[in-house]
């Protein structure tokens, strides 16, 4: 299809195609059609969807400049997702580097975490293992870096071992934070090639860092992502929520029913989302069983450990340890248990002498 869009008069073109056209390319790159701008025209040919959400973008673009002014870069970027998307549909292709990766929402709860980064500055995502946390994520950072609206992607992980100590790691720092990291790098390498990847971490275009690192820094026009955001304590999602700068998003996934802190009850994550819930601009996504995408056993694996609780997350209990509250039978089960460890020991110790 093809179509050309008559500009109004006073429309300012500097102003609404952006620097060098900016505005122009970046919905090109976006929705992948021919723009082409003359005089007061814009010439637009591709799919016929396609092409008539591009033209309902430049309309608003319009409107916005003509009631605001200049527009920024992320406005340009939030109005081309946004405009023209069909509310119910959960198959919204996720533009990448890779044309070899189809990336989309699978189910509602996923559309609805999409549509959430999208709108909002600050995202909380949490849910069971396999709801597509942490690669939605990874894929709408990599949309955004494509589409300009931001510089940076900054992917964040605390070095937290899943119940296991693995001892002192060889090689130098990249080498002993890499296992921590390696989750993050292999959803980032689905989404561009190898050789691209090399180059944008080379240039720090792409960063991944443990969560220890991110002291003192502030991150303007980045898409920074906390992964495995449960095994964060408190003071440290303090100290990454308040990373945040102008013109970027910040995206915290977790698991809340896999904390591996000594003390599981101090999550930062769980504290955060508790806390900050009700403030106007942060958006709370919680995905479920239903959103499980992974082969299906592991939606089987996850309703087996878990159980239900009053808000629908999946949690389970972990093993408490052994003591006389957990051996009570009845009344007098503490008198009981006791009368007969101290028999045990009456036994060893007899043992002993003979």
């Amino acid at each position: 299809m093809e179509l050309i869009i008559t500009l109004e008069e006073e429309t300012n073109r500097a102003v609404l195609f952006g620097p060098s056209d900016r505005y122009l390319r970046m919905l090109r790159d976006a929705l992948g059609i021919r723009v082409t701008a003359r005089d007061s025209s814009v010439y637009l040919a591709g799919d016929s969807s396609v092409v008539g959400r591009a033209a309902q973008v430049i309309q608003h673009m319009q409107e916005m400049v003509r009631h605001r002014g200049p527009m920024s870069d992320q406005e340009v970027a939030d109005l081309i997702l946004s405009t023209g998307r069909p509310e119910e549909a959960v198959s919204d292709r996720i533009d990448v580097f890779s044309r070899d990766v189809q990336v989309q929402p699978r189910t509602a709860g996923q559309r609805n975490y999409v549509e959430a980064i999208t709108k909002y500055d600050l995202v909380f995502c949490t849910g069971p293992a396999g709801t597509g946390k942490t690669y939605l994520a990874v894929a709408m950072a990599a949309h955004m870096l494509k589409l300009g609206a931001i510089k940076r992607i900054v992917l964040v992980r605390p070095a937290v071992e899943a119940g296991e100590r693995l001892g002192y790691l060889p090689g130098d720092l990249q080498a002993k934070v890499n296992p921590y990291l390696r989750p993050l790098l292999d959803a980032m390498h689905d989404m561009m090639g190898f050789d691209q990847l090399r180059r944008f971490m080379a240039n720090d275009v792409i960063e991944v860092i443990p969560l220890a690192f991110m002291r003192g820094r502030t991150l303007n026009s980045s898409a920074i992502i906390l992964d495995e955001a449960q095994n964060a304590t408190v003071g440290q999602m303090l100290m990454f929520l308040t990373r945040l700068g102008h013109h970027s998003k910040m995206i915290v996934t977790g698991d809340d029913s896999q904390v591996d802190l000594e003390k599981p009850e101090l999550s930062g994550l769980i504290d955060a989302v508790a806390r900050l819930k009700e403030i106007e601009g942060i958006a709370v996504v919680r995905l479920t069983d239903q959103d499980i995408v992974r082969h299906r056993l592991v939606q089987n694996i996850v309703n087996a450990y878990g159980s239900r609780n009053g808000n629908g997350a999946q949690v389970w209990s972990r093993p408490r340890r052994a003591g006389r509250e957990e051996v009570r039978d009845g009344e007098g089960g503490d008198r009981a248990e006791a009368a007969r460890a101290e028999r045990r020991g009456e036994g060893q110790e007899t043992n002993s002498k003979g």
